[in-house]
């Protein structure tokens, strides 16, 4: 099969005789420290995500590198700070201020995302037309929200919202749903959104205040991708396990989150009824675990959540990573099929 079918059988529990599809996710720290790695990974490993190149007649207005140490202003106009060279900073000064929210207008909307070509994007599939490909765009309205009011500012907000903040929800999520509509009506074959909602033991916010705000953005999302045939794929790092039943009713075709702070033994109840879009532990295992316990992990994931699909060969290769372990973990699912 080619990837694309490899993807499609997994995600809708029909891959009886094919391989299980993988994907390695970096962030520029795993290029500057291991190279060689890196070049070996992609040597010995197909990948089988994949997305079209973009084109904007409108270029998002940012300033400075994301990834390099010092300040970046984002496409919204925060500014994160960033001290590692090799990953993301945090943003420490929130552009909104005011308890009202009635300084919103000092954050810009990024419609220039919007001014993507069509044309370009359909051509560009077209030329990778046997991988599965993901659409250029990615929804975070927790986080969002977050680098623009601050984290301890938006968590007192949501406990009794302003009228402000619910204004400027709609408006963001509006844009959302603008921009992943005109996505969805392209060729890829899924469409994308995260926030990060769990701490290492539960959620972040009171699952009620979750199911109020947040899950009816997320019903909209992924109904937007299924209108249009195409699959959604969420992250959520964290200790999620509250809402994967809801995420499940909503829909949602795979999910990245942190299965082994989870306990993978606890996902067993949604065997068959989600994909889990990797991961492997990547705050003990990656780092410090022997061959013999990445094998016994990629094991435990397979027999506890493999159903004809369901699993994707995932992992992250960030900082403190093992490069030894990264390359070991897709080894072990190669061996699997």
């Amino acid at each position: 099969m080619t990837s694309k079918e490899l993807v499609l059988s997994t995600l809708e529990f029909r891959n009886t005789d094919g391989r299980i599809p993988r994907q390695l996710w970096t962030l520029p720290w795993a290029y500057d420290n291991c190279p060689d790695m890196m070049e070996k990974l992609q040597k010995d490993f197909e990948w089988d995500f994949d997305g079209p190149e973009t084109h904007y007649a409108k270029l998002p207005i940012t300033k400075g590198n994301p990834y390099e140490v010092g300040e970046y202003v984002d496409e919204w106009g925060c500014v994160f700070t960033n001290i590692h060279k090799g990953i993301i900073g945090e943003v420490k000064n929130p552009l909104v201020n005011e308890d009202d929210w009635s300084d919103a207008d000092n954050v810009h909307i990024p419609e220039e995302f919007l001014s993507f070509d069509v044309d370009q994007v359909n051509a560009a599939c077209a030329a990778k037309k046997d991988k599965f490909l993901m659409g250029g765009c990615c929804p975070r309205p927790f986080e969002q929200l977050q680098f623009i009011r601050g984290t301890v500012n938006l968590y007192m907000d949501l406990m009794d919202p302003p009228a402000g903040m619910l204004k400027f929800i709609e408006k963001m999520h509006d844009y959302y749903c603008r921009l992943l509509i005109k996505w969805a009506e392209t060729d890829v074959d899924a469409l994308n959104m995260m926030d990060d909602w769990g701490s290492q033991n539960d959620l972040l916010i009171n699952p009620k205040v979750w199911e109020e705000i947040f899950m009816p953005m997320y019903r909209d999302y992924i109904n937007i991708a299924h209108s249009h045939g195409k699959k959604m794929f969420m992250h959520s790092d964290g200790n999620t396990i509250r809402i994967i039943p809801k995420l499940i009713d909503l829909g949602l075709d795979a999910l990245n989150t942190q299965i082994f702070c989870i306990g993978v033994d606890n996902l067993a109840q949604f065997k068959g009824k989600i994909t889990f879009w990797g991961e492997i532990d990547r705050q003990n295992l990656i780092p410090r675990a022997t061959t013999e316990e990445i094998d016994a992990a990629v094991q435990k994931v397979y027999d506890t959540l493999w159903d004809n699909g369901g699993c994707i060969a995932q992992c992250e290769f960030g900082p403190g990573a093992n490069p030894n372990n990264v390359h070991r973990i897709f080894e072990k699912w190669a061996s699997l099929r």
